[in-house]
């Protein structure tokens, strides 16, 4: 199927969610998604660390189009729409956040700390923009892109890099909420990758 048809055929699965999906209303969703960190679990963690190594997660910026709980689907040069019946727990720059603390402290020997925690030590910061997180429909897959900043205490040094990730998807619920796990996972491992252990 070239890609004509495939966002086509995307607009038409979108599109049939009608104006609940589009403009809201409707009932309760019967099920929500949330991402899950796929890093194996160390099990039991008691970490300590000298000034200035913790690593502390800011919440990333994201679009309008994509701070919400439904699931963006772009369907054109300047159409979005959203997919039908899926529902996010909570906005994607928080599930983005949580699922990037977990997957550090999984795979790294650092202490994460939350914003609110910073004061205990300012160490390195990581922020950026979730600029995409959603369905390409002309593509038939997910993609989520991070443009990451990665700063020292007291802004001495400051590195950023892109991060981007897809994962294939028919654009039903059934496929895009997998896919965007998959491939959150795979951009939160290579940003922990990129903090590494020690810098």
């Amino acid at each position: 199927m070239n890609h004509v048809m495939r966002a086509a055929a995307a607009a038409s699965i979108l599109l049939a969610a009608g104006g609940c999906a589009l403009m809201g209303g409707g009932k309760a969703p019967k099920n929500l998604m949330t991402l899950s960190a796929t890093a194996p679990s160390p099990g039991p963690i008691a970490r300590s660390g000298n000034a200035g190594e913790s690593v502390t997660i800011e919440e990333p910026v994201i679009a309008k189009e994509i701070r919400v709980t439904r699931v963006a689907a772009q369907v054109g040069s300047t159409t979005v729409a959203y997919i039908k019946d899926l529902t996010l727990v909570d906005t994607p720059d928080k599930l983005f956040k949580d699922l990037l603390a977990e997957t550090i402290v999984r795979t790294t020997n650092r202490v994460v700390l939350d914003p609110k925690q910073s004061n205990l030590d300012p160490g390195l910061s990581v922020s950026g923009r979730l600029t995409n997180f959603g369905y390409e429909g002309g593509q038939g897959t997910v993609l989520v892109r991070y443009d990451a900043a990665l700063s020292t205490a007291g802004g001495t040094r400051v590195e950023t890099r892109r991060f981007e990730a897809r994962a294939p998807a028919d654009g039903t619920a059934g496929t895009v909420g997998p896919a965007l796990n998959q491939a959150a996972n795979e951009v939160a491992t290579q940003v922990a990758s990129w903090i590494g252990n020690g810098r």
